[in-house]
């Protein structure tokens, strides 16, 4: 009921780069009645079932993660026959919760 803080994981100490599974799509339509009909972007991630890692922390949905090469390469080029299963919680010894820097430098955004 109350805010909640947020909470930043990763795949284990080490902190690897993981993606979530999104999607981006073109759109015409009508947002705001006074801007009439406009093209937009859309983007957005798929979510699933918290595991028990995510789920005190927020306990209806955590995102699809994908944590290997093959995952987000078969992500973006597969169709949806062939990426569903990869809308599933990780299991919980795949996520781990950690500290957030206190003043994260510009370089460790980028690892």
């Amino acid at each position: 009921g109350g805010r909640v803080p947020n909470a930043w994981f990763a795949q284990n100490a080490d902190q690897p780069l993981m993606f979530f599974a999104g999607f981006w799509t073109p759109w015409k339509g009508v947002r705001k009645v006074r801007d009439g009909e406009r093209e937009y972007e859309l983007f957005g991630f798929l979510t699933t079932t918290p595991n028990e890692i995510v789920r005190p922390i927020h306990e209806k949905a955590m995102p699809a993660i994908l944590t290997t090469p093959e995952e987000v390469d078969l992500w973006l080029t597969g169709d949806w026959a062939d990426v569903k299963h990869l809308q599933r919680p990780l299991p919980g010894n795949m996520l781990v919760l950690v500290e957030p820097s206190a003043n994260p430098k510009d370089e460790d955004l980028l690892l």
